[in-house]
């Protein structure tokens, strides 16, 4: 067999390989790396802010109208809005299968169709719901000498245009700081003297502030422009502008008012580590590589903290890059931890060098192959694409373990062969089962694509990474390794010892066991008993944890609470924080939050980084801290998340994994509803951060006019409703052109802040001549408590209670909450209640996974019957296939894992892995029924794929170790899957070894 394919294409085929490691080496400096995939969620966030309309008015006249119109859209599932004072946020979900680029034009489309019904001064905002819409590095800044506004307009006009050259940033938002304004100080008592009131000033400014062109003018053969400029442009021009000229006197503006620089009123407090601080938030291009843009933006902060004054501190608190970056550690730490395992288990078993350095040389050939795919289809390194490398390890280990094997087995038996053609002689035996074993194992991953939701999105890129893996493991095992292998082989040694040939010892319990298949039918049945056991009391969940190092912690304190009474609690949380030595950082926004949210004044978030090196995980710090701030701030509400949880959530219809919806046609009743359900879900074992959704936005004071008594004076509702505006927060009535930005000046009434509700009553309106009458005269001021905010879905009434686990599953916890509201609430006629939140995109993605599991199964069937073309064979070993998911099962509840979606998709590989086995033994079986008995077959095939079943099942176990022990950062997103596997190799073992043959001992062979 001079003849060999492999010995003849030996130089042809090294240089490819060599060409791929290469290629593998270019690739992986090319390609981008991101927390996750580039995935568009289908989610579609519309935020309409009216002013300070209560919220049934905002209902009616934004609201509502709103959503009727979002409601058209082709392709929209669901929508939801919160309605709140003075604005609303609506989330429109949209089919994934949609184009969200124009469905988001389709929803601009609707709004701009009826924005002629809408309030006149409404702000609308329409955003996409994606990753990269969210900050990936955080900076907080800080300066002991300058003040907020100073430190606001040197983050505006330095720190951020010079930061916007960094390659691959979207946006850099400024948060935090005070923002310049011109007041104009008005004098109540100069001005009722000299019969002005503040309509007149408002209108001095307008028709004194503006540029306007006059037109063009030609003069010898050149063309100007005319331009009438009455552009304020400073203090000291604002002070001077001219309000009135009676006749007798030129009245200016500084005559009647103080003119002055002064912060604009915010009602947004920022914090970084005890310090009032202003932070920049760095957003991503979609498509820029997360670390290239951290290392670039970290060379920036160094170049620009140089050019900056020496008192200005620039700190980072949030790098997403880090915890990718030790993902991708930890993950190239598992690769490599297995392959050094998986030399030592070849080692052990062929006690062969050359076999072992061939198997360690052709895995970086499978991976570099991979690397190339895998760039040239458009993935990047992410938390999915490296945990997907991760996790086939195992089956790519298994692949290069079957062939050498089976190479080193064939030169055992043919010792006087040359190598040439032991390799092509063992490579043609194994051809067959090669070709359906691969299959066997990538056919389960292509019913993956039924998967919908935020599960399918990733978990697909997942598995259509696993694909394309054991597809170049497949090509490197069967064209590269053979070459390899001779490329490893030594000139022919024809002695004696090297010519002994080795048989095959046959294991003689194999006999034992064919011959008494109830033992067989026993363990079958212990397999299944120990399924119908394990299943129902399996711990559940939805997307698989992981340990950050980071925790979200949404508060808000009691309705109405002021800025400065929320800042002061929130200092006594900060210092509890600070006592928890595990804390490194945190930052803190009051009024404003990192998402895309409505914000009121008394919410806010805190993003705590947690040390490294720590001895409790996150959420042991997360139960530390929670149960500090409800011994010593029972008023304040709190919700605790990590990052990227919270993320997801956003994403998705819910951060909170528990949520129960009450639907009815009266909110106040909806509501009542839910405070019910929420005193029930709280005393239900592991549930934490129980909150009914009563949102209450503040008591308000209601200004009724009497349009009679200000008919008299000729005073209109508007006029009043401006000067009370005046009066208390001041009204913008221009701008001064700065060199760098157009600032607002505001006309405000000295002691707008220290006004009190009482002092309402007594503010003084002008009356056209410029004399004054307190407010009293012309309309009624009443009290009124908050206003709850309105949820609704699909435009009905919404009242929805959302909780976090606590130390428990989310399966079982939903089964408790489930039971207790059944027996304990009665709903009225027209009421409905309905389960949201993870556990119903749980329930949509076991189902789906079922579904998935069947048709994989099916498909493992079809391959086998082609391959074999026996329909009992086909059975038998996809019987044997699908008992080994119960081995999954089994140390899934030994190991308290839950069953979620990554260890479900664990159990739905075993099937192809245990098939992929069965068919190896199998061929062997019938090679061997040429030359012998039924039964001697059975165990000579059983004995001659002992050691490697041993070999993939260890050197699979061992690969997969690091991740099912959940070692290093990012590990425990795929320890589910990991564990499944592992469990479903060691309980494979005894079916394949012991109910295969028997089972294959009761057919006849030959016969179809």
């Amino acid at each position: 067999m001079d003849n060999s394919f492999f010995y003849r294409y030996k130089n042809p085929l090294l240089v490819i390989a060599l060409l791929i490691i290469m290629g593998g080496g270019y690739t992986y400096s090319r390609m981008q790396t991101a927390l996750f995939p580039e995935i568009t969620f289908p989610k579609i966030k519309i935020i309409a802010d009216a002013g300070q309309q209560p919220v049934k008015q905002m209902t009616v006249t934004v609201t509502r109208p709103l959503e009727n119109a979002i409601k058209q859209v082709p392709g929209l599932v669901n929508i939801r809005s919160i309605t709140s004072r003075g604005s609303c946020e609506i989330s429109a979900f949209i089919n994934w299968n949609a184009d969200i680029n124009l469905s988001q034009q389709q929803v601009e489309s609707k709004i701009n169709q009826i924005r002629n019904q809408l309030p006149p001064d409404i702000q609308i905002t329409v955003e996409q719901m994606n990753p990269s819409i969210l900050p990936v590095i955080g900076y907080s800044v800080n300066s002991a000498s300058r003040s907020p506004l100073e430190l606001k307009q040197l983050a505006l006009h330095t720190i951020k245009p010079f930061l916007s050259q960094v390659e691959g940033s979207s946006d850099i938002r400024i948060v935090g700081g005070k923002d310049k304004e011109y007041w104009v100080v008005l004098d109540k008592e100069k001005m009722s003297r000299l019969g002005l009131t503040p309509d007149a000033v408002s209108q001095a400014v307008s028709s004194t502030n503006f540029v306007s062109s006059n037109g063009y003018l030609s003069d010898y053969r050149l063309m100007y422009l005319t331009v009438t400029d009455a552009q304020i442009t400073d203090k000291e021009q604002l002070a001077d502008l001219v309000v009135k000229n009676d006749g007798k006197r030129v009245i200016q503006l500084k005559d009647i008012a103080s003119v002055e620089i002064h912060e604009a009123k915010e009602y947004v407090k920022v914090n970084a580590n005890g310090e009032e601080s202003l932070l920049i938030a760095v957003v991503k291009q979609p498509n820029a590589n997360l670390i290239d843009l951290s290392v670039r933006m970290e060379a920036k902060i160094e170049e620009l903290q140089k050019a900056l004054p020496a008192d200005i501190i620039i700190k980072p608190y949030y790098v997403q890059a880090d915890f990718v970056n030790d993902s991708i550690k930890s993950v190239s730490d598992s690769l490599w931890i297995g392959l050094v395992l998986a030399m030592v288990v070849a080692i052990i078993f062929l006690r062969s060098w050359k076999a072992s350095l061939t198997i360690l040389i052709t895995i970086p050939i499978t991976l570099s192959l991979t690397l190339i795919v895998l760039y040239f289809v458009g993935q990047t390194f992410n938390i999915m694409t490296l945990g997907a490398i991760a996790a086939a390890v195992g089956l790519i280990i298994d692949d290069a373990i079957v062939v050498v094997e089976q190479i080193h087995r064939t030169h055992e038996e043919h010792p006087t062969e040359s190598s040439k053609v032991l390799v092509q002689k063992a490579i043609n035996f194994l051809l067959k089962a090669m070709i359906g074993s691969s299959i066997s194992t990538i056919v389960i991953f292509l019913p993956f694509i039924l998967m919908s939701g935020v599960a399918g999105a990733y978990f697909k890129v997942m598995t259509d990474t696993m694909i394309i893996t054991l597809v170049c493991s497949f090509f490197a095992t069967w064209v590269l390794l053979p070459v390899i292998y001779l490329l490893l082989t030594k000139k022919e040694n024809n002695s004696k010892e090297s010519m002994v040939e080795h048989e095959v010892k046959e294991r003689i319990w194999v006999g034992f066991f064919i011959r008494k298949p109830v033992i067989s039918l026993i363990i079958m049945l212990l397999f299944i008993i120990s399924m119908v056991l394990i299943l129902p009391r399996l711990a559940t969940g939805f997307l698989p944890e992981m340990d950050e190092g980071s925790i979200v912690l949404d508060y808000e304190s009691p309705p109405g609470t002021t800025l400065e009474e929320t800042d002061r609690i929130l200092k006594e949380v900060e210092r509890m924080i600070l006592e928890v030595p595990e804390v490194e950082s945190y930052s803190r926004r009051t009024g404003t939050q990192m998402g895309f949210f409505i914000t009121e004044p008394n919410q806010g978030d805190y993003l705590i980084q947690l040390k490294k090196d720590r001895t409790h995980t996150t959420d042991e710090v997360i139960d530390e801290i929670r149960a500090k701030v409800e011994s010593s701030q029972p008023a304040l509400r709190i919700d605790f998340g990590q990052v990227i949880g919270d993320m997801l959530g956003d994403l998705m219809s819910s951060v909170q994994p528990i949520e129960v919806k009450v639907f009815g046609p009266d909110q106040e009743r909806v509501q009542a509803y839910a405070a019910q359900i929420s005193e029930i879900v709280s005393q239900i074992k592991g549930t934490a951060d129980v909150f009914d959704g009563r949102i209450i936005a503040g008591p308000s004071v209601s200004i009724k006019p009497n349009a009679v008594q200000l008919a008299q004076y000729n005073i209109t509702p508007l006029i009043l409703q401006y000067q009370l505006q005046t009066a208390l927060e001041g009204n913008v009535i221009g701008d001064v052109f700065d060199p760098l930005q157009l600032t607002p000046i505001r006309m405000i009434y000295p002691l707008s802040s220290s006004l009190n509700v009482n002092d309402v009553n007594n503010t003084s309106v002008f009356l056209p001549d410029g004399k004054m009458k307190p407010i009293s005269e012309f309309a009624d001021v009443t009290i009124h408590s908050g206003e709850a905010e309105i949820d609704r879905e699909n435009l009905q009434v919404m009242g929805v209670v959302t909780a976090r686990l606590d130390n428990r599953d989310l399966g079982s916890t939903m089964s408790d909450i489930q039971t207790a509201i059944a027996t304990k609430v009665s709903l009225a006629n027209g009421y409905t209640l309905r389960y949201g939140g993870a556990y119903a995109e749980q329930q949509q993605s076991f189902k789906e996974l079922f579904m998935i599991l069947v048709i994989s199964s099916l498909l493992v069937f079809s391959v086998i019957l082609f391959l074999f073309k026996d329909i009992w064979v086909a059975l038998i070993i996809l019987t044997v296939a699908v008992l080994g998911v119960s081995g999954s099962c089994i140390l899934l509840f030994l190991t308290n894992t839950p069953l979620n979606v990554g260890s479900y998709t664990g159990l739905i590989m075993m099937v192809g892995i245990v098939g992929e086995n069965a068919i190896f033994t199998y061929l062997q079986y019938e090679d061997a029924l040429k030359k012998m008995t039924q039964d001697r077959a059975l165990i000579y095939a059983i004995s001659t794929r002992l050691r490697p079943k041993l070999m993939t099942a260890l050197g699979a176990i061992i690969a997969l170790a690091p991740l099912a022990l959940g070692i290093g950062t990012g590990a425990q997103l795929h320890q589910p899957l990991a564990i499944a596997v592992i469990g479903g190799f060691l309980f494979a073992l005894p079916l394949l070894l012991i109910v295969l043959p028997s089972l294959l001992n009761l057919t006849s062979p030959g016969k179809n």
